[in-house]
């Protein structure tokens, strides 16, 4: 039996929501994947925030008219269509995707959106190349540690250095007294 009107109009709604939410879609071409591999698919997604949406390309479509930011997406919607949408950490999720495409060998990926521009298989593969948000966040911490460690020891080298001139003016005043 086919999707009532209502059914499809709260899919649409739906896709709209999880959209709103994202700030990178994926299209991919799943074409050959059975229902478990879809649900690895989905787990090994789900660490990293996105989400799997295996819907009819019309149906997406209709999500995606009234928003320019998604909007170019129109151009990847052909055949059999999963759409990944990635929250905030697209790097662990694109990185999880290539992992699962590498063991399946079954997807291929069409293209994605971000920020309203439609990224290629190349733009998609650089953005998985970067480091996640984690990563990111330990190099700034390390790298705020070493400045701070540097300004602790400049600091400290101040009144060590002034002691030290102070020792050496000392040291060359006693000397000119006991030469006289």
């Amino acid at each position: 039996m086919g999707r009532t009107l209502e059914d499809k109009k709260q899919i649409v709604a739906e896709l709209k929501e999880s959209l709103s939410e994202s700030t990178l879609a994926l299209v991919i071409d799943y074409k050959g994947l059975t229902v478990a591999e879809i649900t690895d698919l989905r787990r090994k997604l789900r660490p990293s925030g996105a989400s799997c949406k295996v819907t009819k390309n019309t149906l997406m479509n209709i999500a995606i008219q009234e928003d320019e930011k998604w909007q170019p997406m129109s151009e990847l919607l052909k055949d059999s269509s999963a759409f990944l949408l990635v929250k905030e950490d697209f790097s662990s999720a694109i990185k999880a995707y290539q992992e699962f495409q590498k063991a399946t060998k079954k997807t291929e990926l069409r293209g994605g959106v971000m920020d309203g521009q439609l990224l290629k298989e190349a733009d998609v593969k650089a953005l998985g190349d970067l480091p996640s948000k984690e990563q990111l966040m330990a190099q700034i911490a390390g790298a705020l540690n070493a400045l701070a460690t540097k300004i602790a020891v400049g600091i400290n080298e101040v009144p060590s250095s002034l002691a030290r001139a102070l020792q050496a003016h000392a040291d060359k005043e006693k000397g000119g007294e006991a030469e006289s």
